[in-house]
């Protein structure tokens, strides 16, 4: 017993210190999230997979709970991709299950802390109850101003991108739109994401160093953090992590920082030798 007071004790300690570490005026504006390891985790513990990705809901939980405390604006979960229709049906059954119940009880939560739910992806193929769950909960949420959570299901960066080319090329075709006048703004309004600014900070847990058909398009100039930890043990702690880790970084968009700035800091590297 008083070993798990030293624990919790310790824990609070060093969440402390990460706040203590963060600039809140610098946080990202919009946060994705490639959530990874859901199966490993289960097989390090003898467990089905399902355990995984039960344990992992738990962990979507904590993430929006603090994403909505610490004020961002944008967070995008990668649920389920266009790939893992692949994967066994009884296990994309059960995540389907699992989508419903969270739904379900995590609506009051939603809305107790202004957050305002939507998917993005393709609606063909997902089960007519789980399509149901998702409009009441963007219906319910639609008026909160809060973190905007939004989730990626029957998601691909390529099947995004191939869907917003044919209602372009629909509009180019019916006599709607001149090809000359097509250009970056107009193709990111056909996506998806037309709504939501582009990720600042890209998230990917379990060790795994590639971005796996997420956001192809909008995580162009966005900075990308890998952490060795399995989706469900990712708590507070690694999101503060992850967000000190985005506010060392320097991000200029494909340009050079400003000379001023370069000689200030060399300037004020010089004058601490100096001491």
């Amino acid at each position: 017993m008083v070993m798990r007071r030293i624990n919790k004790t310790a824990d609070q300690s060093r969440e402390e210190f990460l706040l203590s570490q963060l600039d809140p005026a610098r946080l990202p504006a919009h946060v994705a999230i490639i959530m990874d390891g859901n199966g490993r985790w289960a097989a390090r513990r003898n467990l089905p997979r399902v355990a995984g990705h039960r344990a992992g809901a738990t962990a979507v939980r904590r993430t929006v709970e603090s994403a909505a405390r610490l004020g961002l604006s944008h967070l995008t979960l990668y649920a389920f991709s266009t790939e893992n229709w692949k994967r066994p049906q009884t296990e994309v059954s059960a995540l389907m299950s699992l989508l419903k119940k969270f739904l379900r009880k995590e609506l009051a939560t939603l809305q107790k802390n202004n957050i305002r739910f939507r998917m993005i992806g393709r609606t063909e193929g997902l089960d007519s109850l789980v399509l149901e769950e998702i409009r009441k909960a963007e219906e319910a949420t639609a008026a909160n101003t809060g973190l905007s959570l939004n989730i990626a299901l029957n998601y691909g960066g390529r099947a995004e991108l191939i869907d917003a080319f044919r209602r372009i090329g629909w509009e180019v075709a019916t006599g709607r739109l001149n090809p000359d006048r097509i250009d970056e703004e107009m193709i990111a309004k056909k996506l998806y994401t037309s709504a939501i600014p582009d990720p600042d900070l890209l998230i990917r847990t379990s060790g795994e160093m590639r971005v796996s058909n997420f956001l192809i398009w909008q995580i162009a100039y966005a900075e990308i953090y890998v952490t060795e930890t399995l989706w469900p043990d990712f708590d507070d702690q690694s999101l503060l992590a992850a967000l000190i880790e985005y506010q060392k970084r320097d991000r200029r968009f494909g340009g050079v920082r400003q000379l001023s700035v370069v000689r200030s800091q060399e300037s004020e590297v010089r004058s601490q030798k100096s001491e």
